[in-house]
């Protein structure tokens, strides 16, 4: 079974608001076996709704529609809906008493714009909406059907939920559909393909496809396959996910299950830190604290996360965390020398198990011949050991402190297992 995901809406079209619905949608139509075969945004505008819908007729088997639901006259998919299925409106009494309903318990006056929320398609499923006022509409075209729901998400999302996602499941027979994703850091995605490209050619006879998703610092890898089998689906991923450890295993920090949150590197390290009863410190400069940040946005951090200082000057690093300041007029505040006093003063200065010192060049000045944008060195530290480590990054000053972020993080999880 296939599905098409259409968002309504000017707002989603000149990027004022983000499209998390589509993504939403998408995950829960995959985790029930149906593919999505396309997603798209569509202006306000009937004459682009109503091309949408044909494009959607026919080549797939469900159409989920959000967005223009509304009361307001900017809002028109359901207008556009009962001209598409050549119908008209007519007021829905289970809505009207839903509507009356809505606004009776909040002690607001039900006017005649909000009672024109009760008017749906004639001949259409109504899916009543318990968290707001419009109603989701079903109605089926050439063997398609099609699902629209407000674009709220709450609402949109407890509708799904509740009533459409079991209406579907009920009426059909789905296959499964299983995705498990590896997380590595540490190297490049065309490094990575190449590495693996012997195991990769192999997945296609066993039903597998393979999925590489890059992002600054990590690359994810998906496995995908589908069958009637869920039990087989997941033995036969599994055993492959095997087969790649033994290939790239000092790369992987993590596995995530589809449909649920993918763990963060620094949820990870902040774990296994919290597992051994351990503590953390952090020096950062070109950073700012957007390393120390990562980690007290984990609920709970305060048992692991010890504090951190963010010397961006000479001047605090020497005073609040005493760099010999011969080091800056020497070999520069960029080196090996300054990131390794950076660490074990830290180390000291917190009393804590395991710190983290970065210092580099973010960019898009301070440059110079022998150290150019992208330029970070970065030590882990714990009281018996210290790994200074250079690293050119390139030269966009927000990527620079992603990949320094991810790399450093990863520095401190690699240290801890060699002290287990």
């Amino acid at each position: 079974m296939t599905a098409e995901i259409l968002t309504i809406g000017d707002e989603i079209l000149i990027g004022q608001i983000i499209n998390t619905n589509s993504v939403w949608i998408a995950q829960q139509l995959n985790l029930m076996g149906i593919q999505v075969v396309r997603m798209a945004s569509v202006a306000d505008d009937k004459t682009a709704i109503i091309d949408a819908f044909k494009q959607a007729e026919g080549s797939a088997n469900l159409v989920f529609i959000t967005g223009g639901l509304g009361p307001t006259k900017d809002d028109i998919t359901k207008k556009t809906f009962a001209d598409y299925f050549n119908t008209v409106l007519e007021v829905d009494e289970v809505v009207l008493k839903d509507v009356t309903s809505f606004f009776t318990k909040r002690g607001r006056e039900l006017t005649e714009i909000n009672r024109q929320q009760a008017l749906v398609p004639k001949g259409c499923t109504v899916i009543r909406n318990t968290n707001g006022t419009a109603p989701g509409l079903w109605m089926e075209k050439n063997k398609t059907i099609f699902i629209s729901m407000p674009g709220v998400p709450y609402e949109m999302k407890e509708m799904m939920s509740v009533s459409i996602l079991p209406k579907i499941k009920n009426e059909n027979t789905l296959p499964n559909i299983y995705h498990k994703t590896v997380l590595t850091n540490g190297i490049s995605e065309s490094a990575l393909s190449e590495l693996i490209e012997p195991w990769e050619r192999t997945l296609p006879e066993k039903g597998i496809k393979l999925a590489y998703l890059p992002q600054p610092g990590l690359v994810r890898l998906r496995l995908s396959s589908m069958g009637k089998d869920l039990s087989a689906l997941k033995e036969k991923t599994n055993q492959e996910l095997e087969k790649l450890k033994t290939i790239i295993s000092k790369y992987i920090f993590g596995y995530e299950n589809y449909g649920e949150e993918s763990p963060s590197l620094e949820k990870v390290v902040s774990d296994m830190l919290r597992e051994r009863g351990q503590t953390l410190s952090i020096a950062e400069s070109c950073t700012g604290g957007y390393v120390s940040s990562l980690f007290t946005a984990i609920p709970g951090s305060s048992v692991i996360f010890k504090g951190a200082i963010v010397p961006y000057s000479n001047i605090t690093k020497h005073t609040l965390l005493d760099v010999d300041s011969r080091i800056f007029e020497t070999v520069g505040v960029v080196s090996k020398e300054c990131v390794i006093e950076l660490a074990q003063n830290a180390l000291k200065k917190f009393d804590s198990d395991y710190s983290i010192s970065i210092s580099g060049i973010a960019g898009p000045t301070g440059a110079t011949a022998e150290k150019p944008i992208g330029t970070v060195w970065i030590a882990v530290a714990s009281k018996d050991k210290t790994i200074p480590l250079k690293f050119q990054f390139g030269d966009n000053r927000q990527r620079n402190i992603l990949m320094t972020a991810n790399t450093a993080i990863n520095m401190l999880r690699k240290l801890i297992l060699k002290e287990d």
